[in-house]
């Protein structure tokens, strides 16, 4: 396939090692215009211009779009743009349906609030926009199920940003649980605890900024005055726009568990939590809880607080893989195995611990150019990855909303009529879920 862009021909400039060049930062080289590609973001305060960031590291990206519906905001990271390659992007946005209407934008970053990515991400597909879209992909079943159809349909190449999926030390934490050394697996204990998120206290409705698009930040959400402790990086603990620690990390460390036992569908999913911490603060999802999905022959358990840093094994987040004869414990650090030692004999050999390179973002957005310009839709993160994982922790959220103990067969509940009613979003007029 042939693009304005040359995709093909770089592709094969770069296997005879012809194009592989520093960054502009630290080199004169220049990238021809036909090896551009051109990439625009949507939601630039927080992780999305994170992910842009990573980009600007490869000399074939030119940030030509900003969107965002506060003015400070696109205003600071046009700066930090210019700051990084010397120029400010062409196009500043507050309306992000006219930056997929951009037709010179090959790839979009979705890096808004969780309940705007399926209608974003679905629009860019649609215009024939590549997409890095952030995690955790949807907020419900249904819609990780449209994205899935979207990225298929458009023939788009995704990448969710989990990037744990590009850092080497988690395969190689994977590849020696699959050795089987460690025994049989009984249980895998999946933890985040977050002291540095501490709590927020409750603070009155207030008018909203000047220079903020109050109504478009809230989009498919439901209508509500405009409140500080909803807006920006606290949304994550609101359930209008996001599903807490659950999602936010969970989609990260949940997705290693299954990955590493070669699982996708739980048997049953049971959940105990709430606010125990702070029961008096603004928080609406729980600042403490405990998720149990059943498999065959063992269980993931899922643990997360906020407020406090002691998680397992010294660590404030990770997996345990805890087998008969050792544990594997892995974070973003890098992995370990704790040998088990029963009646003063070690069942095996400890394994010191084995650091990471602290690349990962950086190895994720390389992965995705490189599957952009061969067209190659398996990312290491692709559409399918992320849509599995977002919907795996979804059910851990639903059972503790629930209070219930659910059967889930892959599509629906089997056991709870209430339970399927958090299936399927309801969007706020005027915008609707996607048909694709």
């Amino acid at each position: 396939m042939t693009t304005r862009r040359g995709f093909i021909r770089n592709t094969a400039l770069a296997a005879a090692g012809l194009a592989v060049v520093p960054s502009l930062r630290a080199s004169s080289k220049i990238v021809a215009p036909s090896d551009r590609i051109n990439v625009g973001v949507i939601g630039c305060n927080g992780q999305g211009f994170s992910d842009l960031s990573a980009f600007l590291e490869n000399p074939e990206v030119e940030c030509i779009a900003l969107c965002d519906i506060d003015d400070s905001v696109l205003a600071r990271r046009a700066g930090n743009v210019e700051k990084i390659r010397g120029k400010k992007p062409a196009n500043l946005y507050k309306d992000w349906r006219k930056l997929i209407d951009n037709k010179d934008i090959d790839v979009v970053i979705v890096g808004t609030p969780d309940h705007w990515h399926c209608i974003q991400m679905v629009a860019a597909c649609e215009a024939g926009k590549d997409v890095f879209v952030e995690k955790p992909i949807g907020r419900t079943i249904e819609e990780c199920n449209i994205m899935v159809k979207a990225a298929k349909k458009y023939n788009r190449v995704v990448q969710v940003g989990q990037w744990q999926r590009s850092d080497p030390h988690w395969q190689e934490a994977v590849d020696f649980i699959n050795s089987g050394k460690l025994g049989k697996i009984r249980l895998v204990r999946v933890f985040s605890y977050q002291g540095w998120c501490p709590t927020i206290p409750v603070l009155p409705d207030e008018p909203v900024p000047e220079g903020v698009d109050y109504d478009m930040w809230l989009g498919p959400a439901p209508k509500r005055a405009f409140n500080r402790n909803r807006f920006h990086f606290t949304f994550r603990w609101f359930w209008d726009y996001a599903g807490g620690l659950m999602t936010d990390w969970g989609v990260h460390l949940l997705d290693y568990a299954l990955f590493g036992m070669n699982v996708t569908t739980p048997k049953s999913i049971m959940a105990m939590g709430g606010k125990y911490g702070y029961p008096d603060d603004a928080c609406e999802t729980p600042d403490s809880l405990q998720t149990i999905y059943e498999f065959d022959g063992f269980n993931v358990l899922w643990d997360h607080a906020i407020g406090i840093d002691d998680g397992a094994y010294g660590r404030n987040h990770g997996l345990g893989f805890v087998g008969e004869n050792g544990t594997l414990v892995v974070d973003r650090g890098g992995w370990e195995v704790i040998p088990e030692k029963v009646n003063g004999k070690l069942r095996m050999e400890a394994v010191p611990l084995k650091k990471g390179t602290g690349k990962g973002l950086s190895n994720h957005v390389k992965n995705h150019l490189d599957c952009i310009k061969t067209r190659n839709p398996k990312t290491n993160a692709s559409i399918e990855i992320g849509a599995h994982i977002a919907k795996f922790s979804a059910l851990g959220n639903i059972a503790y909303r629930t209070g219930k103990k659910l059967v889930w067969d892959g599509t629906k509940f089997t056991n709870d009529t209430e339970a399927n009613s958090f299936l399927v979003p309801q969007y706020r007029t005027p915008w609707n879920l996607p048909v694709v």
